[in-house]
């Protein structure tokens, strides 16, 4: 097999690539350093140039993760502008659908039990991306006195739960069956909490 991590002069990125192959085809505690090296055609050896072990290969996929993941939220919450609803729903939506675009990233963010306090650049990504949807929950609550006001923190983390729900049960497992699509449940989910906090009017 040719050494193609070498050859291109990304190693480390090819590395990466090879883990996220294998944490989508056999989970993110189902492949060894060695397989890693094998698919992206180097030798074992080469791995410990760049990685300690798998967990620092997989929190390395997860810190990139996150990054994308940032980026498409903030693009979501951009794009759903001006109106605070469109923007806190537009990064609902943009949660399903890195989920679906990007699956081994998703696992290995959410799903492999690495810590995002692994490394002080986990934890930054990791922060920015929770950063845009308290950002639009707080834009979303403006309009409430600051004393009845909800924490911006605490109903953007139990959107954030509902949205990771959605995603396990409904986008992610094929086995699974729900009347509505996985985007209409987040959607109406959502609605339904956030009049529960009387962020929006109820309907009429």
């Amino acid at each position: 097999m040719a050494k193609r991590g070498y050859h291109h002069g990304n190693l480390r990125q090819a590395l990466i690539e090879a883990a996220l192959q294998l944490i989508e085809a056999k989970g993110p505690t189902g492949f060894t350093l060695s397989e890693a090296a094998k698919t992206a055609g180097v030798t074992p050896a080469a791995v410990y140039r760049h990685f300690a072990g798998r967990e620092d290969l997989i929190a390395e996929a997860a810190r990139q993760g996150f990054e994308m993941f940032a980026d498409l939220m903030q693009y979501a919450y951009d794009s759903g502008q001006p109106s605070a609803l469109a923007a806190f729903e537009a990064t609902g939506r943009a949660y399903l659908a890195f989920a679906r675009k990007h699956p081994g990233h998703y696992i290995a963010m959410f799903e492999s039990g690495i810590s995002v306090n692994r490394t002080p650049e986990l934890a930054a990504a990791s922060a920015q991306a929770r950063g845009v949807l308290e950002k639009a929950a707080a834009d979303l609550s403006q309009h409430i006195p600051a004393d009845k006001r909800p924490p911006a923190s605490m109903f953007s983390a139990h959107i954030w739960a509902l949205s990771h729900g959605v995603v396990e049960l409904y986008a992610r497992n094929a086995g699974a069956t729900a009347p509505f699509s996985p985007e209409d449940l987040l959607e109406t989910g959502i609605g339904i909490y956030l009049r529960g906090l009387g962020l929006i009017e109820p309907d009429r």
